[in-house]
C-alpha cells in the first residue's frame, strides 16, 4: 500500500527557508505525478507545485519564483525547497501522488496523500 511521509516543516521567521520532504514508499504505478499542496486552517487546500514522472513541473502564481520543486528517484523522495517565506505561507504542507501523469494541481486528480507537515512563518 502507497504510503507518503512529509518532514521538514517548521517555525522560521519571515524571509527564512525551509525544505520539506516527502518519502514515498509501496507505490506500484510507473506514470505517477507527485505534487505539494497547501491548507491553512478553515480554508481550501491549494496546490503550491507539481512535478511528473518525465519531470515537467507546475508551480502555483502565488510561488513566484520562491519555491523549488525537485525529487530524488532513487530515493522516493519528493522535495520542496521554500526560500523568502512570508506570514502568509504559514499552513500545513501535504505531498500527494497521482497514478496516471496529471500536470494539474487540483487535488481531486490526486488520490494518495500524506499526512501534513507544519509550517509557521512569524513576522
Amino acid at each position: 500500500q502507497e504510503r507518503l511521509l512529509e518532514s521538514g516543516g517548521g517555525s522560521v521567521q519571515a524571509g527564512g527557508s525551509l525544505t520539506l520532504s516527502c518519502v514515498i514508499s509501496g507505490y506500484t504505478y510507473s506514470g505517477y505525478s507527485m505534487a505539494w499542496f497547501r491548507q491553512v486552517h478553515g480554508k481550501e487546500r491549494e496546490g503550491v507545485a507539481g512535478i511528473t514522472l518525465p519531470g515537467y513541473i507546475t508551480y502555483a502564481d502565488f510561488v513566484r519564483e520562491r519555491f523549488t520543486i525537485s525529487k530524488d528517484s532513487a530515493k522516493n523522495t519528493l522535495y520542496l525547497q521554500m526560500t523568502n517565506l512570508q506570514p502568509e505561507d504559514t499552513a500545513i504542507y501535504y505531498c500527494a501522488t497521482n497514478s496516471w501523469g496529471t500536470r494539474s494541481l487540483a487535488q481531486h486528480f490526486y488520490d494518495v496523500w500524506g499526512q501534513g507537515t507544519q509550517v509557521t512563518v512569524s513576522s
